[in-house]
């Protein structure tokens, strides 16, 4: 390993956690934005969609390509591109005109979140390589963290103070600015694959290998669950008369606290034991959820918490501790797999949800019956998921117990600093 006494860990680290709570609050305030731009800027429901859309697949292509241009440009070259993309979709949002240079503004936001993904996950694993589960899990307590803070400040600013919303997006320039002067100091270390001597063809053929692409569909599962299920959380419940957005700030306050204290849960389970506890209590979860009513459904929210806690970091844990030699590529690959999944399953669980209101409307019930079981039967439709992935986890933990899947390489000693 390269010398570390020019390392600075614990900056590196506060930083980067910075940088996820950007890409966090920009997600928290795209629920907020919906409304208030359809009404300034007369558009429609699917307009809406067409501006936010590139906050998917923007991610998602920023990671792809981010990957392997991670041990080519280096990281923080790509935190470099990720403070260009967050400051020039910010500054587009507040001086936006019209849809068009709202739509530029989030393919910036896109293609920031994604860099910040792209490179701050191989940044936590070569940092931290023989304890890169829980540091992942710790380094992704900002994302539900940073979706806490975006959904409060959104409630306040728009909900009850009714300020104007280039004041709140303006208020983003803040950590923005904060983790670019932070990063711009600091030196990076090496990724992993490059100190372990791993060949650019070793990692492409590791990314090919089947428990890789096991993994990579597991993701779209995963992330389906997780997401997915976190996008239409307040219409799913508005049938069941109590608060979507409460609920939603319930759940990633949950994880948030969960993935800070993950270090004895990964000593106790490892990756392959906490992904099946995850889908197990995301599948008891979203049952739950689609029997709960009222403040009850705090309660199967807390299950559903549980369960998808875990699902993101140790799904990149997996991957960086069994199979290393896809490097940064393999973990690009698997986040902009989660996003992409997102980008899919979001219009898939709204034409669930409205067939089933259609059909629940056929037998004569009013329309808040028919949104209650319209939400309870897509809880139901994506509770099949999880119930799946506790199988193919359960395999493959059986054959690591075998040691046929999955071998780790011994882990690179650093000296921390």
């Amino acid at each position: 390993m390269q010398p570390t006494n020019l390392i600075h860990k614990n900056p590196l680290f506060f930083a980067s956690c910075i940088a996820l709570i950007v890409t966090s609050m920009t997600f928290a305030f795209r629920a907020a934005l919906e409304g208030v731009w359809g009404q300034e800027y007369n558009l429609t429901k699917e307009e809406l969609g067409w501006i936010f859309s590139p906050a998917f697949w923007g991610f998602t292509l920023a990671m792809i390509f981010g990957g392997p241009l991670c041990d080519v440009l280096g990281m923080k070259r790509l935190i470099g591109l990720a403070f260009v993309g967050h400051l020039s979709g910010i500054l587009l949002y507040i001086f936006a005109g019209n849809a068009t240079m709202l739509f530029a503004g989030s393919v910036c936001i896109g293609i920031g979140n994604g860099m910040v993904e792209a490179a701050c996950n191989p940044l936590i694993t070569a940092m931290y390589p023989e304890n890169k589960t829980t540091m992942l899990n710790r380094f992704h307590v900002w994302f539900p963290g940073g979706i806490v803070i975006g959904g409060l400040v959104a409630y306040l600013f728009i909900g009850q103070l009714h300020i104007d919303w280039h004041i709140m997006v303006g208020i983003l320039l803040l950590p923005v600015i904060a983790y670019g002067v932070l990063f711009f100091g600091l030196k990076f270390p090496k990724t992993e694959r490059v100190e372990r001597g791993v060949s650019t063809a070793e990692m492409f053929k590791a990314c090919l290998s089947p428990l890789f692409l096991l993994m990579i569909f597991c993701m779209f599962l995963t992330a389906a669950t997780e997401l997915g299920t976190g996008s239409w959380i307040q219409a799913l419940l508005q049938g069941v008369q109590v608060s979507g957005i409460l609920i939603l700030v319930f759940i990633n306050g949950l994880m948030a606290l969960g993935r800070a204290m993950a270090g004895p849960i990964v000593h106790k389970f490892n990756p392959t034991g906490m992904l099946i506890f995850s889908a197990f209590f995301a599948a008891i979860g979203l049952v739950l959820l689609s029997h709960a009513t009222g403040y009850y459904a705090f309660g199967a929210a807390f299950v559903f918490a549980v369960g998808v806690c875990f699902f993101w970091p140790t799904m990149l844990g997996f991957v960086s501790e069994y199979l290393p030699k896809t490097g940064a590529l393999g973990l690009s690959l698997m986040g902009g797999a989660g996003m992409l999944s997102v980008s899919l399953i979001l219009p898939a669980m709204g034409g669930w949800y409205d067939g089933f209101k259609s059909e629940a409307l056929k037998t004569g019930i009013n329309s808040l019956q028919a949104d209650a079981i319209a939400g309870s039967s897509t809880f139901l439709k994506v509770a099949i998921m999880p119930a799946v992935l506790v199988l193919i986890f359960s395999l493959i933990y059986l054959f690591r117990k075998k040691g046929s899947v999955g071998v780790p390489l011994p882990p690179l000693t650093t000296k921390t600093h």
